[in-house]
């Protein structure tokens, strides 16, 4: 084995290892099964931390990790129409709806009749829209450098990808 292979597979069998000690009963001496061995749990329990850090961050704004993953998406789409952001932020029609009414309601978005199909909506960022947004993306992008600041370069690009491969049919793969 080259010293590369040789030390991934010494801390991949660290992290198991240090990821069995950390996930500790939560209360006095409930075991947990099977649960620390299961990957689903451990990406529960990482996105449980992850949505808890960006809450604190971005309480202030109101603004969920939904909501402003449909601000970046408008924001880089402009006039999007509203079936093609549920399809590109993987949501029904039932759930982005009532989230596009919300920041409707702050004057974040504006819908506006498609000139070419006016039964249908293009989506946009306000200028108050853009103002938050702007704020939000500095806020996340530290909120980032957080959550990520144990992991080096390599393994955040690991995870990602490792991330990615465990639901192909959601990123089209």
């Amino acid at each position: 084995m080259s010293n590369n292979v040789t030390t991934t597979a010494n801390r991949r069998s660290r992290i198991r290892a240090t990821a069995r000690a950390t996930v500790a009963p939560p209360a006095g001496d409930i075991g947990l099964g099977m649960l620390p061995d299961l990957i689903g749990y451990h990406v529960r329990l990482a996105q449980m931390a992850v949505f808890a850090d960006f809450e604190r961050s971005l309480g202030a704004l109101a603004l969920s990790p939904g909501l402003f993953g449909l601000l970046i998406i408008i924001e880089v789409n402009p006039g999007l129409r509203q079936i093609q952001l549920a399809e590109a932020a993987r949501l029904d029609r039932s759930t982005l709806v009532p989230a596009l009414d919300k920041l409707e309601a702050r004057t974040l978005v504006e819908r506006r009749a498609a000139p070419d199909d006016r039964r249908s909506n293009g989506l946009f960022l306000t200028t108050s829209g853009t103002a938050l947004l702007q704020r939000a993306k500095r806020i996340v992008r530290d909120h980032e450098r957080r959550i990520a600041g144990t992991l080096s370069a390599e393994e955040r690009e690991i995870l990602v990808r490792c991330l990615d491969r465990l639901a192909p049919e959601i990123l089209g793969s």
